[in-house]
């Protein structure tokens, strides 16, 4: 039997075993930048036939729903392949920032024919690459039975737990520990299934939002288990606090606090008459509050102590970098030999930036005012239909896309300081999220004399 004879549940079901097949996958072999070209290989091929399947069930249905998110979708991946067009090398050399690199090659006595526009090829192929993991989630969760993904976020939230108990079996292990996934990793603190602490603590700050959504539906529905769902899903935050603690991780810190506050606010609202006692929310909420201005505190006497910190120095260096190719940008994945061939001779040591630790900034230095214009049509879409999702009445989908506006601000905010969405694990996460607030934005139309349903519980 071909695959388009199937019916449309058993495709959309296909389809939501592979989302929850793509995010077990990308948290296990997808929790590096850099130096994992095998496992980022599995993780894209293990997306290229999610990819296939979303695109052409959603050519089969009701595409245009999500017309405005699909289009950015499609221009975020159109991007790099324009960084790609070749052009002569006159007409490249005269491109803002060509110049010094076309100099160097008359030196040599080179001249080529034609010249892409990207000054790193190599990076902008394998940022194209890198999309198809994200791109697939993103398509597949827009067709993919609400089941499913109620499975996916469980898988999350396992992954999590796993990934912490990982990290403290790695801590005791010691810097030779072979627990360790990657050769480059953050040795004297838990990674897990990542090589960066930092994006750890990305990861677990992002599961909060997601066991409210468990929290909120067994409120609601008072199944018999229902109480040892709420046990499991406050021992999964407190792991996820105490693991944000144990990284060191100042962003996961700071985010942490609001991140709990708003995941109780996502299960005040989505418990609907079911909520909980307020002597807990209280209780809660004083205990977010307690865990934001803790960090706030440890903030400050970290600012105090590392005022020159490495990366804050290397921002301004990165930015007259990226002036110098504006309007086009470099060409995404180019950061690391164009940011070389500036870096000052003082700044060379041990320490050294393979990002810029903010990704707005790495963006405008790769992809100039195209970048920036994706970025504030992007904005501009999930500020609207975060809004539309939170005013919502309580409902599985409503819960999920009110998670994924908190997920999807949380790793903006991160973003701002460090480059977690450069992993495939918080990409793929973060277009789960994106995706969970593009299901709801809009209903399908009601015909003529069509009554309206009341909200599903």
């Amino acid at each position: 039997m071909s695959l388009p004879a199937l019916s449309t549940s058993t495709r959309r079901n296909l389809i939501g075993l592979w989302v929850v097949g793509l995010a077990f996958v990308s948290v296990v072999f997808g929790g590096a930048s850099r130096d994992h070209a095998l496992r980022l290989a599995l993780v894209e091929l293990a997306a290229l036939p999610l990819l296939l399947l979303a695109g052409l069930e959603l050519l089969r249905g009701d595409w245009r729903r999500w017309t405005h998110p699909l289009l950015l979708l499609a221009a975020v991946a159109a991007l790099p392949l324009l960084q790609l067009t070749p052009l002569p090398f006159d007409l490249w050399r005269s491109l803002p920032g060509r110049e010094p690199i076309a100099q160097a090659l008359d030196l040599a006595g080179v001249s080529p024919g034609w010249v892409s526009v990207s000054v790193a090829p190599e990076g902008t192929w394998s940022a194209i690459l890198a999309l198809v993991p994200p791109a697939a989630m993103f398509c597949a969760v827009l067709v993919a039975p609400p089941e499913s993904l109620r499975t996916a976020v469980a898988v999350y939230l396992v992954a999590a737990v796993a990934s912490l108990f990982l990290g403290v079996a790695q801590i005791l292990g010691g810097p030779d520990s072979a627990l360790y996934g990657y050769d480059f990793v953050s040795y004297h603190s838990p990674v897990g299934f990542f090589a960066n602490s930092n994006h750890l603590a990305s990861f677990l700050v992002a599961t909060l939002p997601l066991g409210a959504v468990v929290a909120a539906r067994a409120l609601r529905r008072r199944h018999r288990s229902w109480r040892v769902v709420l046990a499991g899903v406050a021992v999964v935050c407190a792991l996820a606090l105490v693991g944000v603690l144990l990284t060191t991780s100042r962003a996961g810190l700071m985010l942490a606090g609001p991140a709990l506050m708003a995941s109780l606010a996502m299960v005040w609202i989505g418990s609907g008459r079911a909520r909980p006692r307020p002597a807990v929310v209280v209780g809660a909420l004083g205990l977010a509050l307690a865990l934001t201005a803790a960090a706030a505190v440890l903030l400050f006497h970290w600012v105090q102590s590392n005022a020159g910190e490495y990366r804050f120095g290397a921002w301004p260096v990165v930015a007259e970098a990226a002036d110098a190719y504006q309007p086009l940008g470099a060409g995404i994945g180019s950061f690391d030999p164009v940011y070389r061939s500036v870096e000052p001779v003082a700044a060379i040591g041990p320490a050294y930036l393979n990002h810029a630790h903010n990704e707005y900034l790495e963006l405008w230095l790769e992809a100039g005012w195209p970048a920036a214009i994706l970025l504030a049509l992007f904005l501009v879409w999930w500020l609207r239909r975060s809004f539309e999702g939170w005013r919502r009445p309580p409902g599985s989908e409503t819960d999920l896309a009110r998670a994924g506006a908190v997920v999807v601000l949380l790793l903006l905010l991160h973003s701002a300081t460090d480059y977690p969405l450069r992993t495939e694990t918080m990409a793929v996460m973060f277009a789960f999220a994106a995706a969970a607030v593009a299901r709801v934005t809009r209903s399908p139309r009601r015909t003529a004399g069509e009554p309206r349903r009341a909200p599903s519980a």
